[in-house]
């Protein structure tokens, strides 16, 4: 099958050449742009993201080999999370080879999240369909490899941190509640506030609720070692 010139510098930027270039055009394809003969890229998210957790398993496991379930636990999360998935879709400039329906194109949907991270995720299934695991996880390592590096320095999630915290206090979890929504459905803005059962608060603004929140956590953390 012909493929544009756009997918083709795609699989240059990818680190692979498809033999079937169906597994490709498929998952880039978003449901919104799906027809009778065009299926959408959910399937792939599906087996995808198994074989993503497959490999980012097997790096830290092999990796760190003193490390115990409880560590490598919140290692993996941080690195197979939709955000991560999206930051690493961004660097290969996933969403400019997209196919997306006219409303998905309008409302932003080539930077949205969700959308890149549940792309990625289809584009490895791909891989892994046309040309075997080795091959997707060879792509994987590669796309992941400064993560899986500095896991060590990015695995610290401050709710995390908070949390236990506040478990050490002998209080009760966190809350986190939402301020204000703002912006364009495309370009949230959220405000959100962390408050301890001591009466301690601190909010954040981000683009994502689960960034609001990790930033109302780090504002807290910060406000509990300046009281110290």
């Amino acid at each position: 099958m012909k493929v544009s010139t756009e997918l083709i510098h795609f699989q240059e930027r990818l680190g692979y050449q498809f033999d079937d270039a169906e597994f490709l055009v498929e998952a880039v394809t978003h449901p919104s742009a799906s027809t009778q003969t065009r299926r959408d890229n959910q399937r792939l998210e599906f087996l995808g993201d198994r074989v993503l957790g497959l490999v980012v398993s097997d790096a830290l496991f092999s990796a760190d080999k003193d490390a115990s379930e409880g560590i490598l636990a919140p290692r993996y999360n941080s690195l197979v999370r939709k955000e991560c998935c999206a930051e690493v879709a961004r660097e290969i400039e996933l969403g400019t080879v997209l196919n997306l329906g006219r409303s998905e194109t309008l409302s932003g949907g080539r930077r949205k999240t969700a959308l890149l991270g549940d792309a990625i995720e289809a584009v490895i299934a791909a891989i892994f369909l046309d040309g075997g695991f080795e091959k997707a996880r060879d792509v994987v390592l590669k796309l992941w490899d400064s993560r899986i590096k500095n896991i060590k320095v990015l695995e610290r999630d401050p709710k995390t941190e908070l949390q236990e915290w506040a478990q050490s206090c002998g209080y009760p979890p966190p809350l986190y509640s939402l301020i204000s929504r703002a912006g364009a459905d495309h370009e949230p803005v959220f405000e959100i506030k962390a408050q301890l059962k001591n009466g301690l608060t601190s909010s954040a603004i981000a683009g994502s609720k689960r960034l609001a929140e990790k930033g109302a956590a780090t504002a807290l953390l910060k406000k509990i070692k300046d009281t110290k």
